[in-house]
């Protein structure tokens, strides 16, 4: 006898589940998804307005300080491309921040002005060519990743800090020189001034709103960098080169291109960075810069664009608090009047978050939401 129940066919469109299975991808391209739940799409959505509305909301000073938050996010993201996707340490990161703020700065300044300037105002003009100096200069220093790797690489990417510090405090027609320094960009864009009160709102608001896009438009590309073909090619490198140049990757090019990658949101985050202050200067890519951008990776969580995000905001707003330290910790001197100054809170304080994130959450604020996460959505059934 002929049973006349028929079992319920499994859609086999590209971008459809089965009715229940939420979870149960049926396609390579649904599993690689940018955003593959409804879930994450919706609270990406309501972040994003979230941030926009914050312009209307919170007072200039906040603003001021969220949009170097973002200024940051984008330079840990570069930092996160090399280090954390692509396996390659490195401590240089200050190096290629400084070349795309003078590049900037030397770009928009003023042709009669006291230091180095072509005029050239447009942020679409200057903002690109910051990131793509910056990535010329990681071109150039990659090869040397595809002989180095571990601490050798560590410690080489380490000496281009110590030597961006010397040559741009000598180069005094870039830089202004030590102490004196120089303005920074002029962001302009088709005559008007993003700096200075206009269509969007305050300055503060202004300069928040452009932060703001432009750490959209760059997590989306490194997002979507991380989920391509070179993204793969990165974490297989990153697991086991070895391995990764026997099933045919090869290393140097890949090595060469998350170098340059990096160094060009560096640039970009440079470039960005002093215009909010409006003054760049020699001593501001010291080492400390770099420990910051790589205390913002490995607190916010190592291989996610979100968790650089997380990591930059992290950093920025614990500040108030490194600045209030100094006179409440004593410094181990033989003067019992000495206080450490901010630079030596700041440089300690990055060191121990860092052991303590290591130590007890390696992935970072990244996970910590993951477990979250899992935990409410298992509950009550959570252990």
């Amino acid at each position: 006898m002929t049973d006349l129940r028929q079992t319920p066919a499994i859609p086999t469109g590209r971008s459809r589940r089965p009715r229940g299975r939420p979870l149960l991808y049926t396609s390579y391209a649904q599993d690689m998804a940018l955003l593959d739940t409804p879930a994450k799409r919706v609270w990406t959505l309501v972040l994003i307005v979230l941030a926009f509305l914050l312009s209307a909301v919170l007072q200039d000073r906040s603003l001021e300080v969220l949009a170097g938050a973002y200024a940051l996010a984008i330079g840990a993201i570069g930092l996160n491309l090399v280090a954390g996707y692509a396996g390659q340490i490195s401590l240089g990161h200050a190096f290629f921040v400084a070349i795309g703020a003078y590049t900037a700065a030397a770009l928009s300044g003023p042709p009669d002005g006291r230091n180095l300037g072509f005029g050239l105002t447009e942020i679409w003009i200057w903002l690109p060519a910051a990131g793509l100096v910056a990535a010329a200069a990681g071109v150039l220093v990659a090869p040397l990743a595809a002989r180095l790797r571990g601490l050798y690489l560590a410690v080489v990417t380490l000496g281009l800090v110590f030597l961006g510090e010397h040559v741009f405090k000598e180069w005094d027609h870039l830089t202004g020189g030590p102490g004196v320094g120089r303005q920074a960009a002029v962001p302009e864009l088709f005559g008007t001034r993003l700096d200075q009160d206009g269509l969007l709102g305050t300055r503060e608001q202004s300069l928040y709103l452009v932060m703001l896009v432009l750490l959209i438009v760059f997590a989306l590309a490194a997002r979507n960098l991380a989920r391509s073909r070179v993204g793969r090619a990165f974490a297989a490198i990153r697991d086991r080169d070895i391995a990764a140049e026997v099933i045919g990757v090869p290393l140097t090019r890949y090595k060469v291109l998350a170098f340059g990658a990096s160094s060009f949101y560096a640039g970009i985050a440079g470039g960005l960075l002093y215009t909010i202050t409006g003054f760049v200067e020699p001593g501001s890519f010291s080492l400390l810069l770099s420990v910051q951008f790589i205390a913002m990776v490995l607190i916010g969580g190592v291989a996610t664009v979100s968790g650089s995000i997380m990591g930059a905001l992290f950093i920025v707003l614990i500040q108030p608090l490194t600045r209030s330290l100094p006179a409440l910790v004593p410094v181990i001197s033989s003067d019992t009047t000495a206080t450490p100054n901010v630079f030596q809170v700041e440089t300690v304080l990055y060191g121990l978050l860092i052991i303590l994130f290591l130590v007890f959450e390696p992935r970072g604020l990244y996970g910590i939401w993951i477990r979250v996460r899992t935990y409410w959505k298992s509950w009550p059934f959570s252990y």
